[in-house]
């Protein structure tokens, strides 16, 4: 290994820095709206606003537990595709390993696609 590709703990002070900065606006900005944040609470103020039209009913409603299945496969079989990407970019260096372990990872996916027939995840009868 030459010098070039070796990394030393200082080439990482940069990313830490940009970690330190963000995570400081962010507390800073939650602090900072509170102190100087209006401190009155009434009715009128904590009640719902959707806008301008007033609230009717319970927020509380029961949801089917259809919409939240179909969101939550969406997520993961979109997230599993994400992986895809980096791997058709590179595909040609990683060779004949890098063509099965894709094949063991479109499988798994497959499976488990399989699996969310099989339970019939996806019906909304």
């Amino acid at each position: 290994m030459d010098a070039a590709t070796t990394s030393t703990p200082i080439d990482y002070l940069p990313i830490l820095f940009q970690m330190i900065v963000a995570a400081g606006f962010g507390v800073g900005t939650i602090i900072v709206t509170h102190i100087i944040g209006p401190k009155l609470r009434t009715d009128n103020k904590l009640s719902s606003f959707e806008s301008g039209i007033e609230v009717i009913g319970n927020a509380r409603q029961a949801v089917s537990i259809k919409y939240f299945m179909v969101a939550i496969l969406f997520v993961i079989f979109d997230i599993e595709v994400i992986f895809m990407y980096p791997w058709a970019v590179n595909f040609r260096s990683f060779g004949m390993d890098g063509l099965i372990e894709m094949f063991i990872f479109m499988g798994l996916l497959l499976l488990g696609f399989i699996y969310v027939i099989k339970k019939r995840a996806l019906e909304w009868d």
